[in-house]
């Protein structure tokens, strides 16, 4: 037995409504999907930790959550696994002419526009059966926003809906900031909204700029993470704590663990 098959038997047995188990045997599709979202960032944050035992366990972890999404699809007679292996498998196929069939590609840069014409080939062949042929189909509304926001803006720049250049998104990034800083000062429920077009310009920013948004804001987490606990560190070997420390005196803390970071 495969490893695979030996995975998919222990779900059919987790499942089996004579002697599985309880928890699995309650959960459906919605309540299963946050572990599966949980366990997608899992992979990216072992990836981002360059921890490659840590990479191969949440692998695993995300593989089970396909297996358990598979099987109960296979409990209601919609597909099973071997349908999601073999989907994904023609697609791939479908997309790459170049490796699996006669078709000849000059770059790296010439296959994503290849692949975007086989996408876009396979929406249109959605809209024949009533699925929608927008642009923007097939943009998921359960991704994190930050990163659905990159993919709309990516979209429409592919049908020239885009900025020139970088420097009309600086200008759109100082204007929202004005707009802003102008509800600030009025009685008004537009904040969120304003906050909103600032956070949707600055996606935009370091689309124009060749930077992941999702990426580049992961790494400015996991950098104020890494100073704040070297601060708590530094206030816990002076015997002081972060409640009775000044904010003067957390800033010269945050300060020093900032140029403990620069090289030299």
């Amino acid at each position: 037995m495969s490893e695979i098959a030996r995975l998919l038997e222990i779900m059919r047995r987790l499942r089996d409504p004579e002697g599985g188990c309880p928890w699995d045997l309650e959960q459906d599709f919605a309540s299963i999907a946050p572990y599966t979202i949980e366990e997608a960032y899992e992979v990216a944050g072992a990836i981002d930790a360059k921890d490659m035992t840590a990479l191969r366990e949440e692998l695993g972890d995300l593989l089970l959550q396909v297996v358990y999404h598979a099987q109960m699809a296979a409990e209601a007679g919609h597909f099973g696994f071997a349908e999601v292996a073999a989907g994904i498998g023609e697609k791939m196929t479908r997309r790459h002419p170049h490796v699996f069939g006669d078709a000849t590609v000059g770059d790296a840069t010439a296959q994503t526009q290849a692949w975007e014409v086989h996408k876009a080939a396979e929406r249109r062949e959605k809209g024949k059966s009533g699925e929608g042929t927008s642009v923007l189909e097939g943009v998921t509304r359960a991704l994190p926003a930050l990163l659905r926001a990159e993919k709309l803006q990516k979209r429409a720049a592919r049908v020239g809906f885009d900025w020139p250049n970088r420097d009309g998104v600086f200008a759109k990034v100082a204007e929202e900031t004005a707009e802003l800083k102008a509800e600030l000062t009025k009685e008004t429920p537009r904040l969120k909204e304003e906050m909103g077009d600032l956070l949707f310009a600055c996606v935009n920013l370091a689309r124009h700029l060749g930077v992941d948004a999702e990426t580049a804001l992961r790494a400015a987490n996991a950098k104020f993470e890494r100073r704040f606990r070297r601060m708590e560190t530094l206030l816990k070997a002076a015997n002081e704590t972060l409640e009775g420390a000044s904010l003067e005196r957390l800033e010269a803390l945050w300060q020093r663990a900032k140029a403990e970071e620069k090289p030299g």
